[in-house]
């Protein structure tokens, strides 16, 4: 069973823009051979960052998007 695509409607997470936006400009600026991996070591990072007390980069970007 499926359903129309054109009576669905989907909202990108407050934050999530802004996120994948940096990891385009990273990817952009350091080429790396295996995106994949990147982007899981960028996002730990950011991850650490935020358990660390420092800023929540998806609270910051909701911000920005608003």
């Amino acid at each position: 069973m499926s359903i129309a695509a054109s009576n669905t409607s989907m909202r990108v997470p407050a934050g999530f823009r802004n996120l994948l936006e940096g990891l385009a400009r990273e990817v952009l600026r350091e080429q790396p051979t295996n995106v994949v991996a990147f982007a899981a070591q960028h996002f730990q990072k950011l991850l650490e960052q935020r358990e660390a007390g420092g800023t929540d980069p998806v609270a910051w970007g909701a911000r920005l998007e608003d």
